[in-house]
């Protein structure tokens, strides 16, 4: 596996048919903004989805910062050879001033407003149950309950539950896709 910088991809992605960009962030954070031309297989899609990776083809791994990419990749690395990950994502693309593509308004990840949701309920529920309701500490056990039984079965209420909610409907009125402007 090695890195490449953003100028390298460019250089790459201007050789028609030399690489296939796949972004392992989940399909929310890759609607908000993702580098032309990128197909979405989340990190925990991979495994998976091996055989919509092209062999002929360098595989580009990008994510937000790089992390993910090079998890993505140390997995990877046994199963083909012509890989690369994107040295500092899509920060460093869109710093660098080239556009992003960007298919929906930028919103949390479903996933990071469970965890804030969850951590807020317990939170809140273990400072109520120590300073005026004891039995309060029991909700703190419920969520914890409700995030094991999500882990085991990958299935999650609370999950459901804020997906139904206003800040997470598509907006009618954004458009479907948008470049952001080239910086100097």
């Amino acid at each position: 596996m090695r890195e490449i910088e953003v100028s390298q991809l460019g250089e790459l992605c201007e050789q028609n048919g030399k690489a296939q960009l796949v972004d392992v962030r989940s399909a929310g954070e890759f609607a908000a903004g993702h580098v032309p031309g990128a197909a979405n297989i989340p990190l925990e899609e991979i495994e998976r989805r091996i055989g919509d990776l092209n062999t002929e083809q360098t595989l580009v791994l990008i994510c937000k910062g790089g992390k993910r990419a090079g998890i993505a990749a140390d997995f990877l690395k046994a199963k083909r050879g012509n890989l690369a990950v994107l040295q500092g994502g899509t920060d460093a693309w869109a710093k660098a001033g080239l556009p992003l593509v960007v298919s929906a308004k930028s919103r949390w990840a479903l996933e990071r407003q469970v965890r804030l949701a969850a951590g807020l309920l317990v939170l809140s529920s273990v400072v109520v149950s120590l300073t005026v309701y004891p039995p309060m500490v029991y909700l703190a056990g419920l969520v914890g309950l409700g995030l094991t039984g999500a882990g085991l079965t990958d299935f999650c209420p609370m999950a459901i539950l804020l997906a139904k909610m206003p800040w997470n409907r598509a907006n009618k009125n954004a458009p479907v896709a948008c470049s952001l402007p080239r910086g100097n």
